[in-house]
């Protein structure tokens, strides 16, 4: 996918690629498929000179757009390996994340360079934090240039050669894990490729039409089809203006930007695709009811991209216990071990980082497959909550909570001060929501838990972290425990 997308920027270089908006909504084209290809060019060229060679590591701090994709080229294009350094994950993490793989060299915008420098204090009132990049290895400045900035990654005249590559390692991704055990996913540039073809097959984009989407697995299948390629606007209300004037084929957006987008009047048209954080029935059913022909959830995880999909009409037909999240894609390879969902795949991560290649995925999710193969998450394997010695997974019970007025609910254990847990529904209002009607509208699903009936139901914005904007259930929890400490043991009112 990345060496067809390469190939073939060239052959129409005056078609619009990547598309931005301005505050009315407004499409305005950020880079045509020519320049982006000449970015590549030069990225690969300025490299190159610089002496790295297949198999060297380079650091990415690069905002998505043109000049991050056509970064990406540029790495596939000599065989580089590009680590992703993520700007939420806080320095202490990153550096002890890098200590097993060194960059030979850092590739950051003036952005990321602030974040790291002169801007450090603002930046981490947005939870954004990096080292000081010179700590992680030498530094060049991709795009605009501002003072106090690492010199130019610049343009060289060298010329670069073709490669044979096999299949190296492509990408380093870091996922979960502390400074002492952080965790590195590499994929293979057969892994990386398949799953660019996945989704390629999923999104089957036509040519010429818009897709709207920001994600490196949205940018390079749909322009490699032709299409051009809208970065949603980071203002919901600007974003609902973008969408109305683009009428994209496809979308994908996040279920936070999903439900930020709906609450500003959004309307969909064509296919709208979300992953990234669990999406609930209420949500694809809102995102239908507001002009989308097609709505839907993708499982997808940092070691597999993806992995299963689901129509908001069957997911919303669904009636069983858990979280229906679809059949697996094809080529994806499905079991359980003792209850956790296990993948495997083309797609698949090759290994972490400095262990041992492993073709399945240990998911660290709950789940089982239905009658008819499709994939039903139970629950993360972590959040078990022990309740007078019954384990209550909340992945089983939180999409019964979903009711029409329910933006999010969350089920958490909060301690109970002799060694057992209270279980507590944090459930986030859609805006505009009578708190007593919903009380009454969740009364029926919570009778229906049974012996997992909550102890107590708070109504409360629910906390999001982590790049995706997904639930924090250990803030949560401690948002409970703050709640419950003021307030009846068997019900909270905000």
């Amino acid at each position: 996918m990345l060496d067809l997308l390469d190939h073939s920027l060239c052959s129409s270089p005056e078609r619009p690629a990547v598309l931005g908006t301005t505050r009315t909504g407004r499409t305005r084209v950020r880079a045509t498929r020519g320049e982006l290809a000449g970015l590549a060019d030069a990225y690969a060229s300025s490299l190159f000179a610089r002496g790295l060679r297949p198999g060297d590591t380079v650091g990415v701090a690069v905002r998505p757009g043109p000049r991050a994709l056509a970064v990406l080229l540029a790495l596939w294009r000599l065989g580089l390996r590009g680590a992703v350094l993520d700007p939420g994950a806080g320095p202490d993490v990153l550096r002890a994340r890098l200590a097993s793989v060194r960059p030979s060299l850092v590739l950051a915008d003036a952005a990321a360079q602030a974040v790291a420098g002169w801007a450090r204090p603002l930046a981490a009132r947005a939870r954004l934090a990096l080292p000081p990049l010179e700590e992680l290895g030498p530094v060049a400045t991709v795009g605009r240039r501002l003072p106090g900035c690492a010199p130019a990654l610049g343009r060289a005249d060298a010329r670069v050669p073709s490669f044979d590559h096999g299949d190296a390692d492509a990408v380093i991704v870091f996922t979960s894990g502390t400074t002492s055990r952080p965790r590195a996913v590499v994929h293979t540039r057969s892994g990386l490729a398949a799953g660019m073809s996945t989704v390629a097959a999923l999104f089957r984009a036509r040519p010429g039409e818009p897709v709207a989407g920001g994600t490196f697995f949205v940018l390079v299948p749909a322009l490699a089809q032709g299409a051009p390629v809208a970065l949603p606007a980071r203002s919901p209300k600007v974003l609902a203006r973008q969408l109305q004037r683009l009428r994209p084929q496809a979308t994908y957006l996040t279920p936070p930007q999903l439900r930020d987008a709906l609450n500003a009047g959004a309307r969909f048209t064509g296919r709208v695709w979300t992953g990234s954080a669990p999406a609930g029935a209420e949500l694809l059913s809102r995102v239908r009811a507001a002009g989308a022909a097609e709505a839907w959830g993708v499982y997808a995880l940092t070691e597999l991209f993806p992995a299963a999909a689901v129509e908001s009409r069957d997911k919303a037909a669904y009636t069983g216990a858990g979280d229906l999240v679809g059949d697996p894609l094809p080529g994806v390879e499905v079991r359980t071990e003792a209850g956790q969902l296990l993948l495997s795949g083309p797609a698949a991560r090759n290994r972490y980082l400095g262990e041992d290649p492993d073709p399945w995925v240990r998911t660290g999710d709950r789940a089982h497959l239905d009658a008819s193969g499709r994939i039903v998450l139970e629950g993360r394997c972590k959040d078990m909550v022990l309740r007078r010695a019954e384990n209550i997974y909340p992945g089983l019970y939180e999409p019964s909570l979903h009711v029409p007025g329910v933006e999010l609910a969350v089920l958490v254990g909060v301690p109970a001060g002799d060694g057992d847990e209270r279980l507590v529904a944090v459930v986030q209002p859609r805006p505009g929501h009578d708190e007593s009607r919903l009380r009454a509208a969740l009364a029926g699903p919570l009778r229906r838990m049974g012996s997992a009936r909550p102890d107590a139901l708070l109504l409360a914005d629910v906390p999001l972290s982590g790049r995706s904007r997904k639930p924090d259930r250990a803030a949560t929890a401690r948002l409970a425990a703050e709640r419950l400490g003021t307030a009846g043991p068997t019900e909270v009112r905000t």
